[in-house]
């Protein structure tokens, strides 16, 4: 296995509101090798963008905060470096792509502006040797007639062209791991489809480590090399994309797959996962999907089901799965996926 970039380890980020605190990530353990697409699934409020914003140290302060855990790149544990050295990190070494292109780029300067800020900001260039850099991004990422993009605003571009934009942006220093946050959720399936073989393009040229969190499995079928499901701020199962779609193990994962619509099934009514994702809260007891599970039994009601190994590089969080041959994944032991 190649080296490790990216190294997570019991990240827990909780937020402090009127009601109380809010644990939005509970312990959750994450390892990106250099070159791997890994993709992080699950519905609407289950930590994944959190997770991604506590990496790039953008969580928003107050309400939020990173309460444990060690958030390792390359070796070096973020959460202890200085102000000044995740600046230098952020937008250089690890890039992100947001969800929403029109709000991530700023209305007010030219795509130019914005791609040659980036790269002057961390290489010691010209604004002419970034003007050109610029350009050859643009036409990177698949931007035609790209010298007048540069003088160009956001509001002049279409969702595809903003997230290839967006792209370019974050490519621009050759950052060691590219996080996507739903890059293709605003997009219809042709921009999409564009969007995946270009970031697809893009971590074979240039051997760079992707984290994609998404909650289309489709996207996940695509582009990913291992996938770790979350469901209410803790990670439920991992393991490679073929294993869990082949042979999902925890009842949740299991829900999600069976809830893709069939195309050979015609008129058939589309699955869905009973009830909602609860609302985060401290000292949740007992199996955090145990009120919408159909396997549910007592001990899911008072106990919390650890995270257990299967075997090398694939994990699961239920009691099902839990006999004499199976070990408990321990703080021993916590180099999920490595």
């Amino acid at each position: 296995m190649s080296e490790v970039v990216l190294k997570i380890e019991d990240l827990h980020t909780h937020f402090f509101t009127e009601r109380g605190e809010i644990p939005a990530v509970d312990g959750v353990s994450i390892t990106v090798h250099k070159g791997e697409v890994v993709g992080i699934v699950g519905e609407s409020g289950c930590g994944k963008s959190v997770t991604s914003l506590s990496i790039m140290q953008l969580v928003p302060s107050p309400p939020g905060k990173i309460v444990g855990g060690s958030i390792h790149f390359k070796g070096e544990n973020l959460l202890t470096a200085s102000k000044r050295r995740i600046r230098d990190i952020r937008g250089n070494e690890i890039s992100m792509i947001f969800q929403e292109p029109m709000t991530s780029l700023d209305p007010l300067f030219t795509i130019g502006n914005q791609i040659r800020e980036a790269i002057q900001i961390h290489q010691k260039v010209s604004k002419q040797e970034a003007t050109k850099k610029s350009i050859d991004m643009l036409k990177l990422v698949g931007i035609p007639r790209a010298e007048e993009v540069m003088n160009e605003y956001p509001h002049q571009l279409s969702g595809g062209m903003r997230q290839r934009v967006m792209i370019a942006i974050a490519m621009a220093c050759n950052p060691e791991i590219l996080i996507a946050d739903e890059p293709t959720t605003a997009l219809d399936v042709t921009i999409q489809a564009q969007i995946l073989d270009l970031m697809k393009q893009l971590n074979k040229e240039k051997d760079t480590a992707i984290l994609m969190i998404t909650h289309d499995l489709g996207v996940v079928a695509e582009i990913c090399d291992r996938v770790i499901v979350m469901y209410a701020g803790q990670v439920v199962e991992e393991g490679t994309t073929r294993e869990i779609l082949k042979d999902p193990t925890h009842p949740y994962t299991k829900g999600l797959i069976r809830s893709i619509p069939k195309l050979h099934e015609k008129n058939q009514k589309l699955y869905s996962i009973p009830g909602t994702v609860p609302k985060p809260q401290m000292g949740m007891n007992g199996c955090r999907f145990k009120d919408r599970c159909e396997f549910a039994f007592d001990r899911c009601f008072t106990e919390t089901p650890e995270l257990i190994s299967l075997n090398h590089n694939r994990y699961s969080r239920c009691f099902l799965l839990d006999d004499s041959e199976r070990t408990v994944a321990s703080d021993a032991e916590s180099n999920i996926g490595s």
